[in-house]
Formats: C-alpha cells, sequence, structure tokens
C-alpha cells in the first residue's frame, strides 16, 4: 500500500533536573554546595533514507518522544546529555506544521538531516546558586520539558514507472509544479520561435529585393 501523508506526534526530551548535594569530607568540616546540572534532553531528527519510498512505517507509529537526559548528581557531576532519536523518512518529504501550516523542513538528499523537535535544557543544580549571601544554598531547577508538537508529513513524488497505478501519488505536489514550468517552457518556445521569424523574414526580403538592384 503507498502512502504519502501522514500525521504524526513529535516530543523531544526532557532535561534533567539539577541535584542538591553538599560536600561531606573527613578534613572539612563545612563543605561547600556539591549539586551538579542535569543534562540535556535529546531531539527529535529526521534523516533520509534513499532506500525508502513511502510513509508506510508512520501508519503503524505515530507517536515519537525521544530520551530525556540524566539528573545531576553530587559532587558536582553533571548529567549526561540524551541520544537525539533519528526517524528514518523517504527523499522528497515535506514536513509541515500542523497548527501554523509552516513548513520546518523540505527533505531531499539521502542523509539530510532536520531537527523537528529540541529537547529541553538540564536544570542546574544548587552549585550555581552559591552567593557570598547565602553560600551554602539548598535550591535547584528542575529540567525543562521538550518542546512537541504534531505535524504532516507529505511526500512529493515524481511519475516514475514504479507508481504506475497509484491515483494519488504526489498529484497534489507534482501537477501545480508541472504545470507551472509548462507554462515558461511553452514561454520561452514561442519567443524563440518569434525571434527566428523575424530573422528569417528579413532575409526573404532581402532576398527578393537583391534583384532590382542589379537591374
Amino acid at each position: 500500500m503507498f502512502v504519502d501523508h501522514v500525521k504524526v506526534y513529535v516530543r523531544g526530551g526532557d532535561g534533567g533536573d539539577g541535584m542538591v548535594a553538599f560536600r561531606r569530607e573527613k578534613y572539612v568540616p563545612n563543605g561547600g554546595p556539591a549539586g551538579g546540572d542535569g543534562g540535556k534532553g535529546g531531539n527529535i531528527v529526521f534523516i533520509v533514507e534513499e532506500g525508502l519510498r513511502t510513509l508506510m512505517d508512520f501508519r503503524y507509529k505515530r507517536i515519537f518522544k525521544a530520551e530525556r537526559g540524566t539528573h545531576g548528581m553530587s559532587k558536582n557531576q553533571h548529567g549526561a546529555k540524551a541520544e537525539d532519536t533519528f526517524i528514518k523518512v523517504p527523499p522528497g518529504t515535506v514536513v509541515k506544521d500542523v497548527d501554523t501550516g509552516e513548513t520546518i523542513a523540505d527533505l531531499v538528499e539521502h542523509g539530510q538531516t532536520a531537527v523537528i523537535a529540541k529537547g529541553g535544557r538540564g536544570g542546574r543544580g544548587n552549585s550555581r546558586f552559591a552567593t557570598p549571601a547565602n553560600p551554602a544554598p539548598e535550591l535547584s531547577e528542575k529540567g525543562e520539558p521538550g518542546y512537541e508538537r504534531n505535524v504532516i508529513l507529505e511526500l512529493k513524488v515524481l511519475a516514475d514507472a514504479g507508481l504506475v497505478g497509484f491515483r494519488v501519488s504526489g498529484n497534489r505536489l507534482f501537477c501545480p509544479s508541472f504545470l507551472q514550468r509548462s507554462r515558461k517552457l511553452l514561454n520561452t518556445i514561442l519567443q524563440q520561435l518569434f525571434q527566428t521569424w523575424a530573422w528569417l523574414k528579413q532575409k526573404i526580403n532581402a532576398a527578393l529585393l537583391w534583384p532590382i538592384f542589379l537591374d
């Protein structure tokens, strides 16, 4: 079954939380804050795979969520950044935002990537909030939530031999572009014909008048 239009939900990973912690060492009676920052959430990234020819896979999975960042730890250890989630799409995929109608990406070349939903920033640990007035803060930040959105994937398809028999295989996108290019080509051809006819007419007139000059 050929599919060229689907709607999916994507969400970037949440950032990891910052930590509240303090140094506790044997010979350091007044240890300062030692809470690390949370890691950044992963992004949702679309990548073009030239071996794909349809959006069929998205009929069975329409929700994509990236991993969240790791929480901060004691001893000022920052949380790890989450890995990005890569989603393969066929060449000619156009990604649009459902709410705004904005075109987010036009993916045409093999290996081309586009970040569709960014991950959230990690929260800061209490080490970040230490000041001379408050050298041991008991304050940290939560990680920011990842960006979420609903998107539409449309596949621009040329009428090649492999698509014979599909009634609406990319007609919404192919026909207007084809007609526009046909008009430009027709105008160019007519202009060249007019120029050729003007040149030929001039040569014919010169040939007809040449015997008169000889007399």
